[in-house]
Order: structure tokens, then C-alpha cells, then sequence
């Protein structure tokens, strides 16, 4: 996992989950490349971003869905 400064500077269209509402506090994503997801606060856009690896975001989705 690594990490950017600045998640509006990423070359990425952002979404927040189907299961948010507009006042929810929540993640946003966006697909930097077919191996690479980035990963924001929605309430900080400009704030830094998380890029995980698609396989290791996709372990930690199945882990938490499944508790």
C-alpha cells in the first residue's frame, strides 16, 4: 500500500457506495489502473488518498463482509 498527498490530483472519476447517503461520512474510490484503487474521505477531497493493490482491497472487502 502507498499513498498520495493529494487525492484530487489522481486521474480518477470518485464513488461513494450505493449504500451511502449524501450526509453519510464514508469513503470514496476510483480506479487509478486495472491493479491499482484509490482510496479517499469523502469529506476531504483535496486529503490524502490510499492505493491499494486490486487483489489486497478486495481480500480486505471480502474479510469485512463476511464479520
Amino acid at each position: 500500500m502507498t499513498s498520495v498527498n493529494n487525492a484530487s490530483s489522481l486521474p480518477v472519476t470518485w464513488w461513494k457506495s450505493t449504500y451511502s447517503d449524501s450526509a453519510a461520512q464514508c469513503v470514496e474510490c476510483g480506479i487509478v489502473s486495472p491493479t491499482t484503487i484509490a482510496v479517499r474521505d469523502s469529506k476531504a477531497p483535496h486529503g490524502p488518498a490510499l492505493l491499494f493493490s486490486a487483489t489486497a482491497l478486495t481480500t480486505f472487502v471480502n474479510g469485512v463482509a463476511k464479520s
